[in-house]
C-alpha cells in the first residue's frame, strides 16, 4: 500500500506537457499519436485488441495494425480515413506527463485546430517526406505562431517511403526554416520519423544513422517549458464572490498569471479599490502563496467591491484598459464576420456586448502576406477592429495568453463563432496595413502647385504612365527597362526608372524581403512612382513584386488608368541559370529567406497588358514591344 501511494505521489508531482499535433491532409498524425502510446505501454489490451480487429475490418494498412483507429474514433472519420474532430489522449513517462491533442488536417476544420491548440505548449508539425511543406502545414504553423505556442516539433514522416533519404529531410528543413523565418516562434526541432514503423519516434532509428539528434519523445520529455508561464505579472480574474457566513467573504478564481502572497496590496479594476491579502483559502488549507494556474479564494483585509468579472491585480502593474480594441481573430462560423453586428465578447470571466467595427486585414497564411477585406469567411484568419459596450482590462496576447484571449459568442445561437487573440494598438508591426494608412497633414490642407500634370504631359509631349516590369529574379526586368529609358530618352521623353535595388539602398533599406517587408517596399515604390506621374514623367518601375494582391494596391495607388503592367515569363530554370550575382544559390542553400520561385511564391499576373517571354525575345525585340506598348496606349505618340 505504501508503494502504490509513492507510486502516486510520485505522478502527482511530474511536470505535465499539452501538446498537439497538426499538418496536412494524411500526414501521418493520428498515427504518431498511436505510436508513441503503443510503445510507451499506454494501451491497454482490450483496446489493443479492439484496433487490432478494427484494422482487418478497415483493410487500410493490408491486416497489419492501423495505430491512427485509436484516435479517429468517430465513424465518419473510420470511413473517410481523415480526422475530423480533435481528439485527446493522456499518457505518461517516467520522466512527465502528456496530454496531446490530435487536430484535423482538412482546410475545412481549420477551427478545430485553432481549439485544439488554444491551451497547448507544444506543437508537432508533420510534414509528409514525399509532399514536402503543403498549405495545410503553413496554415497550421501559423495558427501556432498566432495563438502563442513556443515550441514546434517539425516531424518529417514517411521517411521509410523515401529511402530514409537524408537529402529529402534536409531540402524540407531549408523549405521549411525559409516559410518560418516570418513566424514568431524561435524554438523548433526537426526530426526525421515513420510513425508506422517506430523510427525516431520512441527509440532512435538504426536505418537513419545520419540523425544524431535525439528521438521524438526524448525531446518531449526534455524540452524546458518552466519559463513559458507568466509569473511576473499578477492577473486573478474574479469569478464567484463567497459569502457562506457573515464573517467570511472571499473572491473565488485561477490565477491568470503571476504570483500572489499574503500581505500583498492588490488593486481591484476597474473600480481601482486598495486593499492587501488577508488570507488564500484553498480546498486543501490555506497558503502563504498561491501562483498561476492555480484556483484559490482571496480574503481581502478591507471591505471592498468586488464584483465577477473584476480582475485584482498588482499596484504599478495594472493592464490596459479600452472599449476600442485590435484583435486577430480566427473566425468559425459558416456566417461571415460582418461590420454591425453585434456579438458577445467573452474575455476571462467577463463577458460584454461588441460590435465589429472594421477588418483591417486578412492574412494569407500561405505566404503571411497581409489582403484587403471587408469581412471573415468561415477558417479565415484577420486582424480586426472591436467597439465594446464597456472596456476590458487586457494585456497584449503576446505579452500575456492568459488575459489576452477571448471568444466571441454569436448572440442568437450562443453558440461560439470565433476566437481572438487582443493586439497592442501601438504595435504596428501586425497592425493597421500601411496601404490604408493616412498620410500626415501638417498644414491642414493639401499646398498643391499651380502647375497641374496635365500642363507638365502638354509640355512634354506625352502621357504620364508607369510602366510596371514584374518577374522572377533573373527574367531581365532591370536589362529592359535602362534599355527602354536610354530608347525613350533619345526620342527626347521625360523618363526615369525605379529598380528594386536602388530603392533598398535608400528609401527601403530598413526592410528584409519577407512578404510583408517586399509589400511595403512596392508600396513606398508606388508613392514615388505616383510623384513622378504627377510630374509628368513616364516611370519604369522593374520589381519582382511577387504577389498579385500587392500589385492592384500599386496600382491603385499609382491610379488605375496610369499602370501598364508588363510580365516578364522567363522560367525558374532559365532565370536561375542566368543568375550572375550567387542569389539563387543563397536561396536554395536557406541564406536567403522567402526567396520567389525557391522558398516563396511567386504569383504571375492575371491580366497583364503585354507577356514577354525573355526567354525566347532578344533584348531589342522587347524593347520595341514595349514601345509599341506605350504607342498603343497613348502614352507617346
Amino acid at each position: 500500500m505504501t508503494d502504490i501511494l509513492a507510486y502516486l505521489e510520485r505522478h502527482q508531482q511530474k511536470e505535465l506537457l499539452r501538446l498537439l499535433t497538426c499538418g496536412s491532409v494524411d500526414d501521418g498524425k493520428s498515427t504518431l499519436i498511436g505510436r508513441l502510446m503503443h510503445d510507451t505501454r499506454a494501451i491497454y489490451e482490450d483496446q489493443l485488441a479492439a484496433i487490432r480487429r478494427d484494422s482487418v475490418r478497415q483493410g487500410t494498412t493490408g491486416g497489419e495494425l492501423d495505430l491512427a483507429l485509436l484516435t479517429d474514433g468517430l465513424r465518419a472519420e473510420r470511413e473517410q480515413g481523415i480526422t475530423i474532430d480533435v481528439a485527446y489522449r493522456y499518457f505518461s513517462t517516467d520522466k512527465r506527463k502528456f496530454i496531446i491533442a490530435d487536430c484535423p488536417g482538412h482546410e475545412q476544420y481549420t477551427r478545430n485546430m485553432a481549439t485544439g491548440a488554444s491551451t497547448c505548449q507544444l506543437a508537432i508539425i508533420l510534414i509528409d517526406a514525399r509532399h514536402g511543406v503543403m498549405p495545410q502545414t503553413r496554415r497550421h504553423s501559423y495558427i501556432c505562431s498566432l495563438l502563442g505556442i513556443k515550441h514546434l516539433v517539425v516531424a518529417v514522416n514517411k521517411m521509410d517511403l523515401v529511402g530514409f533519404d537524408e537529402a529529402v529531410f534536409e531540402d524540407i528543413r531549408r523549405a521549411y526554416t525559409n516559410f518560418a523565418a516570418g513566424l514568431q516562434i524561435h524554438d523548433i526541432t526537426f526530426t526525421p520519423i515513420s510513425a508506422r514503423d517506430g523510427d525516431n519516434v520512441v527509440e532512435a532509428s538504426t536505418r537513419m544513422p545520419w540523425y544524431q539528434g535525439p528521438p521524438l519523445l526524448a525531446h518531449l520529455e526534455t524540452v524546458h517549458i518552466a519559463s513559458d508561464r507568466n509569473l511576473r505579472d499578477l492577473r486573478l480574474p474574479v469569478q464567484l464572490v463567497l459569502r457562506p457566513s457573515h464573517d467570511f467573504r472571499g473572491f473565488a478564481g485561477s490565477i491568470a498569471s503571476g504570483v500572489l502572497r499574503v500581505g500583498d496590496e492588490v488593486v481591484v479594476l476597474p473600480s481601482r479599490a486598495r486593499s492587501t491579502v488577508k488570507r488564500l483559502v484553498t480546498f486543501d488549507g490555506d497558503l502563504e502563496e498561491a501562483h498561476a494556474p492555480m484556483a484559490v479564494t482571496v480574503v481581502l483585509a478591507d471591505e471592498v467591491d468586488v464584483s465577477r468579472g473584476d480582475v485584482i491585480v498588482r499596484p504599478g502593474g495594472e493592464p490596459q484598459q479600452a472599449s476600442e480594441v485590435e484583435a486577430m481573430v480566427v473566425w468559425m462560423d459558416e456566417r461571415p464576420l460582418v461590420r454591425g453586428r453585434s456579438y458577445l465578447i467573452k474575455h476571462n470571466t467577463r463577458t460584454v456586448p461588441g460590435e465589429l467595427e472594421a477588418v483591417l486585414h486578412r492574412v494569407d497564411v500561405a505566404t503571411l502576406e497581409r489582403r484587403p477585406a471587408d469581412s471573415l469567411a468561415m477558417n479565415e484568419i484577420g486582424r480586426c477592429a472591436l467597439t465594446l459596450h464597456r472596456p476590458l482590462n487586457f494585456d497584449p496576447y503576446t505579452l500575456n495568453q492568459a488575459t489576452g484571449g477571448f471568444i466571441i459568442i454569436d448572440r442568437t445561437t450562443n453558440g461560439t463563432v470565433g476566437a481572438g487573440m487582443l493586439c497592442d494598438r501601438g504595435d504596428r508591426s501586425g497592425a493597421a496595413d500601411p496601404w490604408a494608412a493616412p498620410g500626415v497633414d501638417e498644414g491642414g490642407r493639401d499646398h498643391g502647385s499651380a502647375i497641374t500634370r496635365e500642363a507638365r504631359e502638354e509640355r512634354f509631349g506625352q502621357r504620364a504612365v508607369t510602366l510596371l516590369l514584374t518577374g522572377l529574379p533573373g527574367s531581365g526586368k532591370a536589362t529592359l527597362a535602362y534599355a527602354l529609358e536610354q530608347r525613350l530618352f533619345a526620342a527626347g521623353r521625360a523618363v526615369t526608372v525605379l529598380y528594386g535595388p536602388a530603392m533598398r539602398r535608400g528609401l527601403a533599406r530598413d526592410l528584409g524581403y519577407g512578404a510583408d517587408d517586399r509589400s511595403e517596399n512596392l508600396r513606398r515604390s508606388a508613392e514615388v512612382a505616383r510623384l513622378f506621374n504627377e510630374a509628368g514623367l513616364i516611370c519604369i518601375c522593374a520589381f519582382v513584386a511577387p504577389h498579385e494582391a500587392v500589385r492592384a494596391r500599386a496600382k491603385q495607388v499609382i491610379g488605375e488608368g496610369r499602370v501598364l503592367e508588363v510580365h516578364l515569363s522567363a522560367p525558374l530554370d532559365v532565370c536561375r541559370g542566368r543568375d550572375r550575382t550567387g542569389m539563387y544559390a543563397r536561396a536554395e542553400a536557406g541564406e536567403i529567406k522567402a526567396f520567389p520561385g525557391i522558398s516563396a511564391a511567386y504569383e504571375a499576373p492575371v491580366a497583364p497588358d503585354l507577356v514577354l517571354p525573355t526567354h525566347e525575345l532578344g533584348e531589342g525585340a522587347c524593347v520595341d514591344a514595349l514601345v509599341e506598348l506605350l504607342r498603343s496606349r497613348g502614352a507617346i505618340g
